[in-house]
């Protein structure tokens, strides 16, 4: 068996973010795109006579963070050392850095081992929510003259900068609003179409009540269908807030990182944006 580790075009993105479905995780209908662009040299496959058999992302946001995800083996190749050749290749690319991921229960054991320590769980909540629609004259779209704005507010939640990636996220066809209080941003959220119904991911908020109602703009303007979101149970009443509106917890990850834990407003982050990149 020959065996080539090599990065990642963007079809094999593509085709790794549908593993990724495969698999139950409910990615977004254009997430390869935008994952891409946060750091096109970031993602790994092993390949055996030209077929991609496994994959991860390790992307890097500048010099000092980085995070891993989709980190996947195909279920027949697995057991033949494909997935620890593509982690070997993605921690080695992340070098120094601090190094964040979101463990499922069953491999979190097997990360501890490799120096990851968890510093709070998330919940991955999933229904279709009562909220009813209302006008609420402080949130609004985010075009171009907010991006800036949006950027250097998401700083207070996120490790690091990610201004390629947010400018692909913010995009139409995703549903980017924020709540503006006299002209400073208080709250932001993004809802993207999923598999399955609508995903909400970031979403971040000075306030509790602020990003209940982003929550309720969103899941309101969103198709029918199910809304889901990661959860961290850092995030206070939030998770209760959900399950009045009729959302359900499901699976749970952990935030786990290797390295300095990075200091931020967490008490804000109400939904993380993806498992994948952070």
């Amino acid at each position: 068996m020959s065996r080539t580790i090599r990065t990642l075009a963007s079809d094999d993105v593509e085709t790794l973010v549908d593993w990724a479905a495969a698999e139950g995780w409910n990615p977004g209908l254009g997430d390869a795109v935008a994952f891409h662009a946060a750091d096109p040299e970031g993602f790994i496959g092993a390949f055996v006579n030209g077929e991609m058999v496994a994959g991860i992302s390790a992307v890097a946001y500048g010099d000092d963070f980085g995070f891993i995800g989709l980190y996947i083996c195909r279920p027949e190749r697995r057991g033949e050392g494909h997935g620890k050749a593509v982690w070997d290749a993605g921690m080695a690319r992340l070098g120094n850095r601090t190094i964040g991921l979101d463990g499922v229960v069953e491999q979190q054991a097997n990360y501890r081992s490799m120096g990851f320590a968890p510093v709070y769980r998330t919940i991955r909540f999933v229904g279709s929510p009562n909220v009813p629609a209302a006008a609420d004259s402080d949130i609004c779209a985010i075009g171009p003259e907010l991006v800036p704005h949006v950027l250097d507010y998401d700083a207070r939640f996120f490790p690091a900068p990610r201004r390629s990636f947010l400018e692909h996220w913010l995009r139409p066809p995703h549903m980017a609003l924020a709540l503006v209080k006299d002209g400073a941003i208080e709250g932001y959220g993004v809802a993207r179409r999923c598999r399955d119904g609508c995903k909400i991911g970031p979403l971040f908020s000075d306030r509790l009540d602020a990003a209940s109602r982003l929550f309720a703009a969103l899941a309101s303007a969103s198709e029918s269908g199910n809304i889901h979101l990661d959860v961290p149970e850092t995030s206070g009443d939030f998770a209760a807030r959900l399950s009045s509106v009729g959302l359900q917890p499901g699976f749970e990850t952990a935030r786990m990182y290797k390295g300095k834990v990075p200091q931020l407003m967490q008490s804000g982050v109400f939904a993380i944006t993806t498992l994948e990149l952070g």
